[in-house]
């Protein structure tokens, strides 16, 4: 498929560069590229100097996302010299040829976000899991293989990151009992989530057989190929409308039943709400294609934080929101099993830093929740500010 919103590729070539003779900085492609930790990463991909080719399946919905990436003269520097919108589709074999061409690397982001059953079959059990496994699990794997053939055809890509989630992981050994330490390597038995059907249990499925299919496939491909492990992640955006992990988070002050649902069952299964800021999350993206010793999965959570540390803070940041007696029955611990440490050690080892904690995080939700309208500005409140990012 063609690209929209650049330049000539002479234009490029000339005009990338500090000067006219430098040579031009290196291009990486970005899957998924109008959701949330898609578009965020393209921003920092090009606030860093790469040159980006974001691919989406509506490319007038890209641009209205990106655009907003710089201010002025700045931002229309990015779409005519950096910044490269290609139309691909998941579905259609050899669509990322042409957003792939001359990438030196690949980042994975685009997901299915399907989390509920949407079928007359849904309740018939064998019925269900066909529908699941047909409808969206398949088509996810194949669309995963359909970019990494791409990749290998294009000859240049020498790295490929693809976006996981902590969804894939659980804190409960074989007996059941609490793990002392969460890291990328508890992984959570496919087996058990047909059985058991847990809230949002197709996504995990998704995100599980995609990631091994990808891994399976570098390795017979000559593919490098690593994976970025994400919690919930939130804090400032650039979508028109609030990313669902932002909703998530915020959920014990909107009372949206079925995020709050969600957030439950997180905490319940975990012992905490492992979290990270969206840029920290970008960073890591692009120090896992920088490193030359990255291999693997890698989890990247700032830490995990309890229900009532969470309150505690939504609260602090708008105060309108009361906890109440709900919450603390809601996402009441066991008081004799300790939440787990939610360790990103491999991450660090490999020269990563935090940049930003659960205060950050929750106080840039707000305060572009606030500024967005879906959360009403509390009384005597006129402006947020969102810290520099």
């Amino acid at each position: 498929m063609g690209s929209v919103g650049g330049g000539s590729p002479e234009e490029e070539q000339q005009t990338a560069g500090i000067g006219g003779d430098d040579p031009p900085p290196p291009a990486v492609c970005v899957t998924g590229s109008t959701g949330y930790v898609g578009s965020w990463l393209v921003r920092t991909l090009l606030r860093r100097g790469y040159r980006v080719h974001a691919t989406a399946r509506d490319t007038g919905k890209a641009w209205q996302v990106l655009g907003a990436v710089e201010e002025g003269r700045e931002r229309d520097r990015c779409r005519r010299r950096l910044l490269r919108v290609f139309r691909a589709d998941m579905g259609e074999e050899g669509s990322f040829d042409a957003a792939v061409t001359g990438c030196v690397a690949l980042f994975h982001v685009a997901a299915s976000m399907e989390l509920h059953v949407s079928s007359p079959a849904a309740h018939h059990d064998s019925l269900v899991e066909e529908h699941v496994r047909s409808r969206v699990l398949e088509p996810a794997t194949r669309g995963t293989i359909n970019v990494l053939r791409s990749c290998v055809r294009a000859g240049t890509v020498r790295r490929v990151v693809f976006t996981s989630s902590v969804s894939t992981l659980t804190a409960a050994d074989a007996e059941g009992r609490r793990k002392a330490v969460l890291d990328e390597s508890c992984l959570r038995s496919l087996d058990d989530v047909w059985r058991t059907k847990p809230v949002g249990w197709i996504y995990i499925l998704s995100k599980r057989l995609t990631e091994e299919a990808a891994f399976r496939f570098a390795r017979e491909n000559g593919v490098h190929l690593v994976s970025l492990v994400l919690p919930t992640v939130a804090g400032p955006f650039l979508t028109p409308s609030v990313p669902t992990s932002i909703q998530l988070l915020l959920s014990p002050i909107t009372g949206d039943p079925k995020l709050y649902a969600v957030l439950a069952s997180v905490h319940a299964r975990f012992g905490c709400v492992p979290l990270a800021h969206v840029q920290d999350a970008c960073d890591a993206h692009v120090l896992l294609m920088e490193a030359p010793r990255a291999e693997g999965r890698y989890l990247c959570a700032a830490g995990g934080y309890s229900a009532a540390h969470l309150a505690r803070l939504l609260a602090s940041r708008y105060p309108p929101f009361r906890p109440g007696d709900r919450l603390s029955r809601d996402f009441d611990d066991d008081a004799s099993c300790s939440p787990p440490v939610v360790s990103s050690r491999r991450l660090l080892d490999l020269g990563f830093r935090f940049r930003y904690g659960v205060e950050d995080v929750v106080k840039d939700s707000v305060a572009q929740c606030l500024a967005h309208g879906f959360l009403e500005q509390p009384e005597g409140q006129s402006t947020f500010r969102l810290s520099a990012v």
